[in-house]
């Protein structure tokens, strides 16, 4: 049987980037990631990689950002004052912070540091980037 939209599949995967650095292995984990195909709950480029395939085959994708996580957005970043982190609080740029704001919980990156304020990037960390996604197929269920 060939994986079609609406089937649910397990798959083990591990996701790199152009440079072949790893960002994610269900081995690792463990794990396979399970889900209903066409169901809009993973990137479109890698729910479309399973299509046609088989229980037992394997693949590697490249997934432009575009088909990925999309482009990095430029109106996603924000500057917020620093007292709004709380005494304390240790700023790292790079490093990623969550909170609740006016419109929900936030997961952002500390992009850069000003005297007074942070420069929050709240784009999906994986945004703006190529990745690369060797697929294993382990079961099919209708």
């Amino acid at each position: 049987m060939k994986v079609k939209t609406g089937h649910n599949v397990k798959v083990h995967y591990r996701g790199t980037f152009t440079d072949g650095t790893e960002f994610d292995n269900s081995h690792t984990r463990g794990a396979t990631l399970d889900f209903e195909v066409g169901s809009d709950r993973l990137i479109k480029g890698f729910n479309d990689a399973v299509l046609g395939m088989k229980a037992g085959e394997s693949k590697t994708v490249n997934l432009p950002s575009k088909n990925a996580y999309g482009p990095s957005d430029p109106e996603a970043y924000r500057t917020v004052p620093k007292q709004a982190f709380g005494e304390g609080f240790e700023f790292e740029v790079g490093g990623m912070v969550q909170g609740n704001g006016p419109q929900g919980p936030f997961v952002a990156k500390i992009e850069s540091l000003e005297e007074d304020a942070v420069n929050l990037d709240f784009n999906h960390p994986l945004a703006g980037k190529d990745l690369n996604f060797e697929i294993e197929l382990v079961s099919i269920e209708g």
